[in-house]
């Protein structure tokens, strides 16, 4: 059953990812992988209040694992950091690493203490 839960959050999560860095490819343009940036640091939001709910361990299964997992992309988010370093983009590769991080770090902090608050 938790097998069946994971990938039905899946089946939400990377279809939801596409979309959404199409849509910003569209507004923004591609120079700047802002589409990941954005699943990212949404996903760490979504999964840090997931985590920070007292919720059943199915619900975590569905939310955290299949569709946090499936939303966020971290091997794009590699790839695309070496895509810029090979353009010598140096700067921008650098900016978005640390502001990946930064943020998703930040986004997983405030969505557990926001399901604390909540629970």
């Amino acid at each position: 059953m938790t097998v069946l839960l994971v990938a039905l959050g899946a089946a939400v999560g990377a279809p939801l990812r596409f979309l959404t860095d199409r849509i910003m490819q569209a507004r923004f343009g591609a120079a700047f992988p802002w589409g990941t940036l954005a699943v990212n640091v949404t996903g760490s939001f979504v999964l840090g209040l997931v985590l920070g709910l007292p919720l059943a361990p199915g619900v975590v299964a569905l939310l955290g694992t299949g569709f946090c997992g499936a939303l966020t992309t971290y091997s794009t988010f590699s790839w695309e950091i070496l895509t810029l370093s090979r353009r010598r983009e140096i700067l921008a590769a650098t900016g978005y690493a640390l502001l990946s991080i930064t943020a998703g770090m930040g986004a997983a902090m405030i969505g557990g203490a926001l399901g604390h608050m909540l629970s």
